[in-house]
């Protein structure tokens, strides 16, 4: 008797989640709680969705946050590389 309590202890209980790991309980994007007999869309690996319409708007963030860092880095990049050639030509050598 003490193992049957014992198995069932051990399969019912749901297993917790890793720190920093979605649970695939919800929705990523719109929180809508998933069954466990619908489909669940995932993406990047471990990040599941309630419908290919939430996937792809997730994604979409993605890309435009993407494209944001990427002009961001740009910026910073081409705003460095004015900084030092205006240090250089600011520079004034004096002939003795």
């Amino acid at each position: 008797m003490a193992a049957s309590v014992a198995c069932f202890f051990f399969f019912d209980a749901e297993p917790l989640a890793e720190l920093g790991m979605p649970a695939l309980d919800a929705c990523a994007l719109c929180a809508k709680p998933l069954a466990c007999d619908s489909d669940i869309f995932m993406y990047k690996g471990d990040t599941p969705f309630c419908s290919e319409e939430c996937r792809h708007e997730q994604m979409h963030l993605d890309a435009i946050c993407s494209r944001q860092a990427a002009r961001r880095q740009q910026r910073l990049s081409s705003g460095s590389e004015a900084r030092r050639w205006h240090q250089e030509s600011g520079k004034v050598s004096v002939a003795s």
